[in-house]
């Protein structure tokens, strides 16, 4: 099976790139045409932006394509960034920009108290309109402090139940991979497929 990627996010790629041909040896991953433009993710659901981003990228590619959308839910924060986590600093922020405002929401939370969730849709959209939508969560909680090198975006913050007290920025990319939500939702996605 030929997937384009709809993600531009290069430590997405990579992830879903280690995840996907693991569980699915047979598929060949093809990066999201350079000429492509940003498609405004405004849907009100982790599965509605990723359908968007798929959709959009099947449509210009004409093959079909893989998204991805992720949301970190923080229960001291009524569950957000949520859906907004990629923005949750402002439209034009970065992570360091999100993981700054995260951690200042925080600052008088106690430990006990920081319980979260990272929870991913993976979406594939085929030519002929077929879709096929996949989730997966991992829980867990906010470190008071960041933590680690590795990973992206809120993983040196993230320290995921089943990791006694790594983060996912300090464990090595496939001891991630294999308890991540995104790792869980892309096995799911491959057995719908």
């Amino acid at each position: 099976m030929r997937l384009v990627m709809a993600s531009a996010n290069p430590h997405k790629t990579v992830e879903i790139a280690e995840v996907l041909v693991e569980a699915m040896p047979d598929v060949e991953l093809v990066a999201r045409p350079s000429d492509l433009g940003d498609v405004a993710e405004d849907g009100s659901t982790l599965a509605e932006n990723a359908l968007i981003k798929a959709r959009f990228v099947c449509s210009a590619a004409g093959e079909p394509a893989i998204a991805d959308d992720t949301g970190l839910e923080v229960d001291a924060l009524g569950g957000a960034p949520g859906v907004h986590s990629a923005r949750y600093a402002g439209p034009q922020a970065d992570a360091g920009a999100n993981l700054a405002k995260l951690m200042a929401a925080l600052r008088d939370v106690l430990d006990p108290l920081r319980t979260a969730r990272f929870r991913t849709v993976v979406a594939v959209v085929f030519p002929d309109g077929n879709e096929v939508l996949a989730n997966g969560v991992v829980e867990g909680h906010i470190a008071l402090t960041a933590r680690g090198d590795g990973g992206f975006g809120y993983d040196p913050v993230f320290v995921p139940d089943e990791a006694a007290s790594l983060t996912f920025a300090q464990m090595p990319a496939a001891d991630k991979n294999r308890i991540s939500h995104r790792g869980r939702a892309l096995r799911a996605l491959v057995e719908r497929l």
